[in-house]
């Protein structure tokens, strides 16, 4: 029993101790409690307060109570980005189907327009906007030692070819007016050493890329220049007398050449290859012109016809109108054309009829004394593509009244109407316009390019550049329909 008594006393001890221990356990959490609550204080009262400082308002308790319930969950977060994407996706593809919807508008523009060109009813309104030029603001260059008789501006406007009698040919920087480039004429009878023309240069052209230019001359022959170098390619020979007009198609390298011989040929000048002969003028032909299409437009002179040839089927359409010989034409666009002839008369024609739409005679007056007046002869024209605005130059055997006169094409091209001249001295022998419509080149000779029928001395043999000074920047294009 006792043995079983000092068992127990142990037991009680250790129920005891464990009591205590607990009892202490919880004391020291108390006293741990409080001295974080202590510590708390301390540092509250040991911050340091301005006198700039608030306590927090209600306000700002509720701000960051809603900024506390603004913060969002990954999924919510996932959510937020897939609706902010899908939002830029739907701007994105609005703002492209308006540039899809502008792009479609200028095409569906173009395609009109191209549909316009190729039937020959665009007619762009240029006329009207446009005022004459001081005569300060004509630049004249010098450079041939004998009349001009031809040129041709560069596509993009920035080069003008010019061709004389001195059968020299000078390439000029349009802006600057410098010369670029001469290839200078020979002596006759010098043809197989000399790398040029030794003969009067009649006619030139230059294809629609700017890549070749062609020019032809009294003594039969076609020379192919690269035209950016005036590196001279070959020659074509062929024709039985001298080469009067020359027309690259537009978009090809196909040359188009006609000839006092009074046929037409047609070369391919990218292969260096002749393709074939057309006959039909009973006179020599003075002039020739082309566009797009397979075929061309040519005046024959003493016949008083202008012709249009279909090269694929080798057949011409005859058009008949002027008293006098036709010794230049133009087209205007794929439909209609303009012609000048030596008893002072302009014609405005449409493919569609062989007669003019309208006439004007004596275009630039006439002169000789009372009784024996004769008309100025019209000696070139020029059009700028696919507008209504024609350009005649005058021959005369007097100095003062030599002139250009710019035009006006009626609605459907059934009339002319007169704008303003600009007066030159000379034989104004070539016109051009630039493709932009910015400026108007003439070639002038104290002499007629075909002939020396008679000679002004106080003429000057030069290349002038005629301003075109626009009154508004803006035109209408307007379809020439009923022509």
């Amino acid at each position: 029993m006792a043995a079983a008594g000092g068992k127990r006393k142990p037991q009680k001890l250790r129920g005891a101790s464990a009591a205590a221990a607990s009892a202490g356990r919880k004391k020291r959490k108390v006293q741990v409690t409080e001295e974080k609550a202590w510590q708390k204080a301390g540092s509250k009262l040991n911050e340091e307060i301005s006198s700039d400082s608030e306590p927090d308002s209600p306000t700002k308790k509720k701000n960051n109570e809603a900024e506390e319930e603004i913060e969002e969950t990954p999924q919510e977060k996932k959510l937020r980005l897939a609706k902010l994407y899908l939002e830029q996706l739907q701007q994105q593809e609005e703002e492209k189907a308006e540039e899809e919807a502008f792009e479609r508008d200028l095409v569906a523009g173009r395609l009109k327009e191209d549909v316009l060109e190729q039937k020959g009813k665009l007619q762009r309104q240029i006329a009207k906007t446009l005022q004459p030029p001081e005569a300060s603001e004509i630049r004249v260059l010098r450079g041939h030692r004998l009349p001009i008789t031809c040129l041709v501006i560069s596509p993009d406007d920035k080069y003008i070819f010019s061709a004389a009698k001195d059968c020299s040919i000078i390439k000029w920087d349009a802006e600057s007016g410098k010369k670029l480039h001469v290839i200078h004429g020979g002596k006759k009878g010098t043809e197989g050493s000399h790398v040029g023309h030794t003969a009067h240069i009649l006619s030139m052209a230059i294809s629609s890329d700017g890549k070749y230019l062609a020019t032809g001359d009294r003594n039969k022959l076609i020379m192919i220049w690269e035209a950016a170098t005036c590196h001279h390619l070959y020659k074509f020979t062929g024709h039985r007398d001298a080469v009067s007009g020359l027309s690259f198609r537009k978009g090809t390298h196909q040359l188009y050449s006609a000839s006092h011989d009074r046929s037409v040929k047609v070369w391919n000048v990218a292969e260096n290859a002749y393709v074939e002969t057309l006959f039909g003028h009973q006179d020599v032909i003075t002039g020739l012109d082309s566009l797009s299409r397979e075929c061309c437009v040519t005046s024959g002179g003493r016949d008083g016809t202008v012709r249009v040839w279909k090269i694929p089927e080798e057949s011409q359409l005859v058009f008949y109108g002027h008293q006098g010989s036709i010794d230049c034409v133009q087209l205007i666009n794929e439909e209609h054309m303009v012609s000048g002839a030596d008893d002072g008369s302009v014609a405005l024609w449409g493919l569609s009829k062989k007669k003019p739409l309208t006439t004007v005679k004596r275009a630039h007056a006439l002169h000789g004394t009372q009784g024996l007046e004769q008309p100025y002869w019209i000696s070139s024209v020029a059009a700028l593509l696919n507008s209504d605005l024609v350009a005649t130059g005058a021959s005369s055997c007097c100095s003062h009244n030599a002139c250009v006169k710019l035009w006006k094409c009626g609605e459907g091209f059934r009339r002319l109407e007169p704008l303003f001249d600009i007066p030159l001295v000379g034989f104004v022998n070539s016109l051009k316009f630039s493709n932009s419509g910015n400026f108007l080149v003439a070639g002038v000779g104290q002499e007629h390019r075909l002939g020396r029928w008679w000679r002004i001395k106080e003429a000057k043999n030069s290349i002038c550049i005629i301003p075109l000074q626009k009154t508004s920047a803006s035109h209408r294009v307007m379809s020439s329909e009923g022509s």
